[in-house]
């Protein structure tokens, strides 16, 4: 078996640490209390060491009040969506990545890659209970994989997770899963997948009860409302976590959300419009930190059963019409970079020509349009009701406008677009936000509900596209030259055929009260509390 150091490489690792330094994970050395956030280099404020708790020595007590925009929707508790933030408070996962996307342990103590990439062993935690006080063994990983293979879970990694054919336990701490074939994004898996109770599994989905392993446990839930969290006294991690609870509090109203952070009712937020975070920045009283992961990309989409936008030259005149630099300026207040590309630049498949391919030109997409044969279009643009997706639509709505295109504006709530999405149930242009650019770049087009190459919500089929697609995943070396040409392609065909026109790349932006230390986020957003406390 080829093997890896956890603490120096991993999937996407650079060129100078080998295969076999890669595929071995160790917790000697892995510094698992003091995992790093994957944040920009520059946060914008005073006190921007405190992350890291540098200007203060931890605090023990308090409850910490996190403000969302979106309700927590249960049956997409084992997706990625606006409810993100709660699954690391009450569960773990197998590893984590580092900033450099190098696998790190967590339940996972250690791990050793079969050099033909077609099986994993995995040595767990023995010190692990569940809130609930039953021990978590290998059966419990084994059930977290099944679990993402039900379709009923609308897992974005269920593809990944179907390629776990068989599991062979050796005793209650070592398992190893035996792949069908070879995958690159194996350990995007394990920091996707959160482990759950599976003696209440359907309890957590119908939000009544949510029992894992993680720092906090599920005490409370006002749907609409709130949800509310308190210390697990028994957690694995020692002396983890500092914060006596948790209160997320759901506030879909923008301006009241200001509010709450302004006055100090809020004291973590990530849902902050971009233009709102701009009158934050000089104050000494908050902390404002961008993350560089990619996790966000706004993008319009184009349903290819509507056949006004069959044909892609329709498609690339409305990715010449928007003007990228306006929308992230006005609409996201700074906070994003322009990009015709769904990766940031911390991806193996970014490259900076392609970021740049599409720009403001109302003159080409008028020609294209011309080309096309069509004179006149009007068309449905459905967007998320809230006051940021409202803006950005209005953007969107303006420049097309400019090129003969009018959209008809159809605000959605975030649940009901959500279903929509999986469901394949889309008109034929909307605008949202995707994610899952941010780790390795074959799980965009396996994964994502937008981009998957075997059922996608714009409805787009093509050999070539499931070819290079499957190409890139079912290998199990994720950086070589060979690799590398396969995004390659996968980024040519994606700026060719704009069945999704990316329009900007963006990661969270923390909102913090200057008391706020210690938080982090991993590659899915989930938020990581363990080291977090509020200064004195």
């Amino acid at each position: 078996m080829n093997a890896f150091s956890a603490g120096s490489g991993g999937p996407l690792s650079l060129p100078a640490i080998s295969r076999r330094a890669l595929l071995r994970g160790s917790l000697a050395g892995a510094g698992l209390l003091a995992l790093s956030a994957c944040r920009s280099a520059a946060d914008s404020s005073p006190g921007a060491d405190a992350a890291s708790g540098g200007a203060a020595s931890p605090r023990r007590g308090g409850v910490l009040t996190v403000g969302v925009g979106v309700d927590f929707t249960p049956a997409l508790l084992f997706a990625q969506s606006a409810n993100s933030l709660l699954q690391r408070l009450v569960f773990n996962t197998l590893t984590r990545y580092d900033e450099q996307l190098r696998p790190q342990p967590e339940l996972a103590k250690s791990w050793e890659v079969a050099a033909d990439g077609l099986s994993v062993t995995l040595k767990l935690r023995e010190d692990v209970t569940f809130h609930s006080g039953r021990r978590f063994t290998a059966d419990d990983v084994v059930f977290a994989v099944k679990n993402l293979q039900n379709p009923v879970r609308s897992a974005q990694l269920r593809s990944t997770a179907l390629t776990v054919a068989d599991f062979r336990k050796n005793g209650d701490f070592e398992l190893t899963l035996v792949l069908a074939h070879p995958v690159s994004n194996l350990f995007d898996l394990f920091e996707f997948m959160i482990i759950p109770d599976s003696e209440s599994v359907e309890d957590a989905v119908a939000g009544t009860r949510l029992i894992g392993t993680g720092p906090f446990t599920f005490t409370d839930r006002k749907p609409g409302s709130s949800l509310s969290f308190a210390r697990n006294e028994k957690y694995w991690n020692p002396g983890r976590p500092y914060l006596d609870g948790v209160e997320i509090k759901v506030i879909p109203q923008a301006e009241t959300l200001l509010s709450s952070v302004k006055t100090g009712q809020t004291q973590l937020t990530y849902s902050v419009r971009g233009k709102d975070v701009a009158t934050l920045k000089d104050d000494k009283r908050f902390r404002i930190t961008q993350y560089d992961t990619g996790a966000g990309a706004f993008y319009i989409g184009a349903n290819l059963s509507f056949p006004e936008v069959q044909d892609k030259r329709v498609r690339q005149a409305i990715a010449w019409a928007i003007d990228r630099d306006r929308l992230v300026q006005q609409a996201l207040g700074g906070y994003a970079t322009v990009s015709s590309v769904p990766w940031p630049k911390s991806s193996p498949a970014y490259r900076e020509e392609d970021a740049k391919r599409y720009h403001h030109d109302p003159q080409k997409a008028k020609a294209l349009l011309q080309e096309a044969g069509v004179t006149s279009l009007s068309l449905p643009l459905a967007h998320q009701s809230d006051a940021g997706s409202t803006a950005v639509a209005q953007i969107l709505q303006y420049d097309l406008k400019q090129v003969g295109i009018e959209v008809q504006l159809q605000p959605v709530d975030s649940p009901t677009m959500q279903k929509q999405l999986i469901s394949q149930s889309m008109p034929a242009l909307w605008t949202l936000s995707h994610s899952f650019s941010q780790a390795h770049p074959a799980t965009l087009a396996v994964s994502a509900y937008p981009f998957n190459e075997a059922k996608n919500t714009s409805k787009f089929s093509s050999p070539a596209y499931t070819e290079v697609v499957q190409k890139a995943w079912n290998r199990s070396d994720a950086d070589s030259p060979e690799a590398k040409a396969l995004y390659q392609q996968v980024t040519d065909l994606l700026l060719d055929e704009q069945f999704i026109i990316d329009l900007a790349i963006a990661g969270l932006v923390e909102v913090a009260g200057a008391q706020v230390r210690g938080v982090t986020l991993n590659k899915y957003s989930y938020l990581n509390l363990d080291d977090a406390y509020l200064a004195g």
